[in-house]
């Protein structure tokens, strides 16, 4: 930065998570699932929400590798950034008041509208998503980037938790959609606007190398990780039908156990030939292999604390029969709401730690506490003991948000922070098409709490990847990233 690193200057950079994030936390839990109920009913919602996220989530990661690596070869007097914030936010805005239309709709011709609205949302909404996660690498001195991250984390998870629960999730349940909608759509160009007066200078530098090599290899990335989604889709079903003839308690076991086989599988051949394919040399000739395991780190927690939140409303309606349809949105609000108040408290104590205390650790530590959570959430016997754990879940979201990032932006090369971490969405985006593309049919069959069970052994096993980071620093290898060859 040129100028004295203020307080303003964290709020400015991270904003705009705010209205990102709140448009997730509404669309995601609550929106999308209801309109699913909606549109097929109670035997296949699970399946069909599966699939939905699947290729909106899809059209997620590669939109984000896409305008990552085209926001690093931008050159104009707005910066690199800023113009794709200001474009994602408003043609986002557009596409969710055309699906507040479809809340009078009924039947299966409804799905193919959400599908394609919710894809094209996506699109959009990446588009500025990997704009503003590169403010950070690019602006912040490195020794602030712990506390500029803490202050993300704020924005990203529990301010919108809060928002949600307070006001999107109650027109919700009170039956107004397109009202949440409209609310949070002026939330969005609020924190865009804010978002344009970031102090980002006009970007010079010659843009390297041909544009056509790199972008074939986004493509190919994303055909191969939803291959191995698609993949792993099909094994579970062949194995599921197979085990039709089990005894009941023995084939819930067999379903849980393929279930949590199916998307560590995923997870890991997911990324390491997403990444191989979208980096070419530079995955082999690279310096820094770290960066392919915190992708896979990031992939297996998210996929388990993001699956959590988009299977809650249809989990409540089973364990908890007095609610039903649209009235579940209000008591997921309120947990959302008690997560929210918990990550506050550990997004800024996690930031503050991780500039003064090695970041892998706290990773640890909450994957530990997001496997506590949802074991809580499952043994609840009344809807308070639900609110109760989702406190402790809430507080490993802040501890992971905040520890994780700080981590990843040692891992990048400053010369293609904007193509890295949007390579990194493997893990954002990915996260919610493995789990609910996998553990969506699991649930049609065997309940929400098993989905639920499979998700919190996953955060366990997201510290085997954790294991094989190395940390830049005092206690790691001098910070490098990817040499990748210009085009």
């Amino acid at each position: 930065m040129p100028h004295s690193w203020k307080w303003v200057d964290y709020v400015r950079i991270n904003i705009n998570f705010f209205a990102l994030s709140a448009r997730s936390q509404t669309l995601a839990p609550l929106v999308v699932p209801l309109l699913v109920q909606q549109f097929v009913g109670e035997d296949v919602k699970g399946g069909t929400y599966g699939v939905i996220r699947l290729w909106a989530l899809l059209a997620g990661l590669l939109a984000q590798a896409f305008f990552g690596m085209i926001s690093d070869r931008t050159r104009s007097r707005w910066g690199r950034r800023r113009i794709f914030v200001a474009a994602g936010t408003i043609l986002e805005s557009v596409i969710l008041l055309g699906m507040g239309t479809l809340a009078g709709m009924q039947g299966r011709e409804g799905v193919g509208l959400l599908l394609t609205l919710y894809v094209l949302s996506m699109i959009a909404s990446n588009a500025a998503n990997v704009a503003t996660l590169s403010f950070i690498p690019d602006l912040v001195p490195e020794e602030h980037r712990g506390l500029a991250s803490g202050v993300k984390v704020w924005f990203e998870v529990p301010l919108p938790l809060l928002f949600v629960a307070l006001v999107t999730g109650r027109l919700i349940a009170q039956g107004q959609m397109m009202a949440a909608l409209a609310v949070l759509v002026g939330c969005m160009l609020a924190c865009m606007l804010m978002t344009m007066t970031v102090p980002e200078k006009p970007w010079v530098a010659e843009a390297g190398g041909a544009f056509w090599k790199p972008l074939a290899r986004l493509v190919a990335m994303t055909a191969v990780f939803a291959g191995a989604i698609l993949g792993a889709g099909a094994g579970v079903k062949a194995a599921l039908s197979l085990a039709q003839g089990l005894e009941a308690t023995t084939r819930l076991i067999a379903g849980g156990g393929m279930g949590l086989l199916a998307m560590a599988l995923t997870v890991g051949a997911g990324v390491w030939l997403g990444l191989r394919v979208a980096l070419g040399e530079a995955f082999h000739t690279g310096t820094n292999p770290s960066f392919t395991w915190w992708v896979i780190n990031r992939l297996a927690w998210l996929t388990a604390s993001n699956n959590i939140g988009g299977f809650l409303l249809f989990y409540f309606q089973e364990k908890f029969p007095q609610w039903r349809g649209e009235q579940a949105a209000a008591p997921v609000a309120g947990v959302l709401f008690i997560a929210g108040m918990f990550t506050l408290s550990a997004a800024l104590i996690g930031g503050w730690l991780a500039d003064r205390v090695d970041k892998k650790p706290l990773v640890a530590w909450s994957s530990l506490l997001g496997a506590l959570g949802t074991a809580g959430v499952i043994l609840a016997p009344t809807p308070g003991w639900v609110y109760a754990s989702g406190g402790l879940f809430g507080a490993a979201v802040g501890l992971f948000y905040s520890a994780s990032w700080a981590l990843g932006t040692q891992l990048v090369s400053p010369a293609q922070t904007g193509a890295l971490l949007g390579l990194s969405n493997l893990a954002g985006a990915g996260a919610g098409a493995v789990g609910a593309y996998l553990g969506g049919p699991l649930a049609d069959q065997f309940g929400y709490a098993l989905l639920l069970a499979i998700l919190g052994a996953l955060f366990l096993l997201s510290n085997l990847a954790l294991s094989q980071v190395a940390e830049p620093g005092a206690n790691g290898p001098p910070r490098k990233g990817f040499n990748q060859p210009q085009r």
